[in-house]
């Protein structure tokens, strides 16, 4: 741990001009606050927000970035207030220090549910400053480095988190380094025995492998010299994660992945990075295809390099990237390469005309956030649009809209502005008619046709990628279902009402009688009343029977309240541990839950629930996309399951293999090792030395599978088990 000069010296290497009175004053106060606090490790709790300080002078950040990494906790876990950090520290560390912290005084249903708020809160504070995101991620970073001290189901779900949110965040502010160091962080967590049998690997292979980078530089470097360049050439290996997806996305072993070494040229000149790249072409043979050029088009996160592949020594497949000095140090720092945010007169400018092109990304979570109510929703398009490729893909006039890789028509239609993607009806692309559901690619020149008269499909969701495009669409379904439920509650209360006597017509000129029942059941509006009735959330006999007095002579008992009427408490009886606010599932019958077969949940998976009228509720896991898609989230009830269930659900697993002879025999072996009956079984070799295999089988619940999970992943030749 840094002491208090050792950290004001880091800082003063860099930025002379820096307040570092203020700094020490943040670590002396930090140190006060958390006095006492220990980590899971027995570590005192101090060491934390030093290291995250540490982690954002190696970023080179400026004064109230670091004083916001030491002081990022104290709000949270210590008795200092926002505004005394305010008083003490000013404005622009305060707001910073909110930014990053929990939202810890309201109440949710689930930890999902305030996962995504918490998100959704530094979405917001990120837009007004991008340094609140730059502080989380060295807290992140830190977090992650002594994630081993938590429990099994914490360092899980604290890596799922990390890979598939926060890593993402990283790269798409261009911060290369510290994407790879959350990648191979939370690659550990999540799969243990692949990471070490990975690293086991790499590390045996390390000492041929730098002597290889060493020739291969030397000869780019005596190759560039001749023709009168000065480079800078460096190689390494990329970082375990990107060879794990590697092996999966090629369906092999460590031995046969090839392109695991990447070169980098750092020459003077822009018009030096393609006369370099020519010499090297000149030297090796560049396969096709491997070719990009993110100098003319840049990457969203402003990365900008020559990426070539060629056939190095050894036959070798490596990958070079050609750059100048300064494109160099954005590719390594990313947005935090840029002065102005780090000099505190310029901080406060809004993202959104600071760098307008550089955070367009941005801009868009702001308008999702806005769009999406339901924080379960708003995380899962997050993770949607964030954890993609890119491809690059131009109007009829030139253009260049930066799509997710399989985006489609509809998505480049909603990109443009959502009223054209409303009236979307047919795409030409590179002049010739295509269909809404084909994937684009790179360099495709697109124009959409529309017609007044058209309206989304629902079908649309099937295909589109860009969470603009699904947030739209499903707000104008929910939109259309919504009015349908309003006519149908209206119409169940009238059968309600005029079953006991009661006009509707009465009652709606009735303002007494109305806010008498908008307090009982809760909601804002009547409206809202009729709505939830139609959705089958409230029983429209138990509102016309809160309008009659029980004493009311004559009056008939009302009819009992059906599952079709949307009688949640009776689908309440059925199950155990009723509450006020959960439903707990103990293996119900299928009259009255259905398991969702998008994405299968079984015993010990997050989930929700979705009441269908006349069906009971649907049960998906909670980060199931296609739940979203299956109504308006006011449909959305907290269901759990209850702690003595019994459940045998079936499972599907996708495990990509080497096709070797007697493969499915081991798998098999496997399988009834763990006690497992395998009910079906589709195997398919490949041509490209690899084979398919899907396995059905039952099994009881989350723990079961997950040992299964990795004693298939152990077996030799396995590339990937995956849950379908």
């Amino acid at each position: 741990m840094l002491q208090a000069g050792e950290l004001v010296e880091r800082v003063k290497a860099y930025h002379p001009g820096a307040d570092l009175g203020l700094i020490k004053k943040a670590y002396d106060f930090s140190h006060r606050a958390h006095d006492g606090q220990t980590r899971k490790s027995g570590d005192p709790y101090f060491i934390h927000p030093v290291s995250v300080a540490t982690i954002i002078t190696d970023l080179r950040l400026d004064t109230a970035s670091i004083c916001a990494g030491l002081l990022h906790d104290t709000v949270e876990d210590t008795t200092a207030t926002l505004d005394e950090i305010g008083r003490e520290f000013g404005a622009e560390v305060a707001d910073l220090v909110d930014g990053v912290t929990k939202l810890t005084k309201i109440e949710y249903t689930s930890k999902a549910d305030r996962q995504a708020e918490n998100f959704r809160k530094m979405v917001v504070a990120m837009a007004r400053d991008i340094r609140v995101l730059l502080v989380k991620l060295c807290d992140r970073l830190d977090n992650m480095r002594t994630l081993e001290h938590m429990s099994g189901e914490a360092q899980e779900r604290i890596a799922r988190e990390t890979m598939d949110i926060y890593a993402p965040l990283a790269n798409r502010l261009g911060m290369s380094r510290l994407k790879a160091d959350l990648e191979d962080l939370a690659f550990k967590h999540l799969e243990p025995d692949a990471y070490r049998e990975l690293s086991a690997k790499v590390a045996k292979t390390q000492r041929e492998r730098d002597r290889y980078i060493e020739d291969v530089s030397r000869t780019i470097q005596s190759r560039l010299a001749e023709q009168g360049f000065q480079a800078d050439v460096t190689g390494r290996a990329k970082h375990l994660y990107s060879i794990r997806r590697k092996m999966q996305a090629q369906g092999s072993d460590f031995e046969q992945v090839y392109d695991i070494v990447a070169f980098r040229v750092v020459v003077e000149t822009v018009a030096d990075c393609y006369a370099a790249l020519g010499v090297i072409h000149s030297r090796w043979t560049p396969v096709p295809g491997r070719f990009k050029d993110y100098i003319a088009l840049p990457k969203p996160n402003k990365y900008k390099s020559l990426h070539t592949t060629v056939i190095g020594p050894g036959r070798e497949r490596i990958e070079v990237q050609t750059r100048t000095h300064e494109m160099h140090r954005v590719a390594e720092l990313g947005i935090a390469a840029h002065w102005k945010y780090k000099e505190s007169k310029a901080t406060s400018t809004p993202v959104g005309r600071a760098d307008g092109e550089s955070f367009a990304w941005l801009r868009e979570l702001m308008e999702v956030q806005k769009d999406l109510k339901d924080p379960a929703e708003f995380l899962e398009s997050v993770k949607v649009d964030l954890f993609q490729d890119e491809v690059y893909v131009f109007t009829p006039k030139g253009d260049v809209h930066v799509l997710p890789r399989g985006a489609t028509p509809i998505d480049f239609a909603y990109a443009i502005h959502s009223k054209i993607g409303d009236h979307c009806v047919g795409a030409r692309v590179n002049g010739a008619i295509t269909q809404l559901r084909s994937a684009l690619h790179s360099g495709d020149i697109v124009e959409i046709l529309t017609s007044p008269g058209q309206r989304p499909n629902k079908d649309w969701l099937e295909f589109v990628k860009t969470s603009r495009a699904k947030a739209r669409i499903r707000s104008l379904m929910r939109g259309e279902e919504r009015d349908r439920s309003l006519k149908l509650g209206r119409e169940l209360l009238e059968k309600g009402l005029h079953d006991r006597g009661i006009s509707y017509s009465r009652l709606m000129k009735s303002p007494e009688e109305l806010k008498k029942l908008q307090l009982e059941f809760k909601v804002q509006t009547v409206e809202e009343l009729l709505t939830q009735i139609g959705y089958g959330k409230l029983p429209a006999a138990d509102v016309a029977s809160s309008l009659v007095p029980e004493s009311t002579p004559g009056e008939r008992e009302a009819p009992p309240p059906t599952l079709r009427e949307g009688r949640i408490e009776s689908l309440m009886r059925k199950v155990t541990g009723k509450d006020d606010r959960v439903i707990r599932l103990s293996g119900i019958d299928d009259l009255l839950v259905r398991y969702a077969g998008c994405c299968n949940p079984i015993l010990g998976d997050e989930i929700v629930g979705f009441i269908t009228r006349g069906r009971g509720i649907t049960v998906h896991k909670r980060d199931c996309a296609k739940a979203f898609d299956s109504g308006d989230p006011e449909r959305r009830v907290e269901i759990q399951w209850d702690a003595k269930a019994r459940l045998e659900r079936p499972v599907k697993l996708k495990i990509t293999t080497a096709n070797r002879l007697g493969m499915i025999g081991v798998l098999g072996q496997t399988f009834q090792t763990k006690g497992i009956n395998v009910s079906e079984a589709l195997c398919r070799a490949g041509d490209d030395g690899r084979a398919v295999n899907y396995f059905t089988f039952t099994i009881g619940g989350v723990p079961e599978l997950r040992t299964l999970m990795a004693a298939l992943r152990k077996v030799p030749g396995v590339v990937s088990v995956e849950r379908t």
